[in-house]
């Protein structure tokens, strides 16, 4: 699970830099040379366990400079003012769209991310909403929301509408 989370960590994103040409995220890094490798990641706060990035670094021996933001206004302002600096962001997809087309971001180099064809197509086609042709992301998370409610709690704290529902107009089982 841990060697997932870390692969999954390293393939979010593209590189993200200054305004520049689509390139690939291995352009201008020189393989085999003795500099220390670094991984710059901007993530949403608690989207990784505490123990993910110290055991990235552990295995694969690449030092992980982890910043957090708290929406995708405070990404989208740190890549649009240019040079950031990060390999690693991660926009909601709306946002992906928007940074895409701003040329803040760099092409996936998809022969690197030997799992990125085994993502669910279904997950995938929703991707490309956003990113056609998934050149510039692939899949993190996916989430979903949910209302849950008690239903007794809810039928003592609201009056009644005039068919026996909640006022508030939700109904169990449907729509009201």
């Amino acid at each position: 699970m841990l060697r997932a989370c870390g692969v999954l960590l390293a393939m979010v994103l593209a590189a993200c830099g200054a305004r520049h040409p689509a390139t690939p995220a291995s352009a201008g890094r020189t393989a085999g040379t003795d500099e220390e490798k670094i991984l710059n990641v901007y993530n949403w706060s608690d989207y990784i366990a505490p123990d993910v990035v110290p055991a990235f670094e552990k295995e694969y021996g690449i030092k992980v400079n982890y910043d957090v933001f708290d929406s995708n206004d405070v990404l989208e302002t740190k890549l649009l003012t240019g040079g950031s600096g990060y390999d690693i962001v991660v926009p909601t997809g709306s946002y992906l769209a928007r940074e895409i087309k701003a040329g803040v971001l760099r092409e996936l180099d998809k022969s690197a991310l030997t799992n990125f064809g085994n993502i669910d197509p279904e997950i995938a086609r929703q991707t490309e909403l956003f990113d056609p042709g998934r050149r510039y992301g692939a899949n993190y998370l996916l989430s979903t929301m949910g209302v849950g409610y008690n239903r007794r709690q809810d039928s003592r704290r609201h009056a009644r509408g005039a068919r026996g529902q909640p006022a508030h107009g939700v109904r169990p089982g449907g729509n009201p």
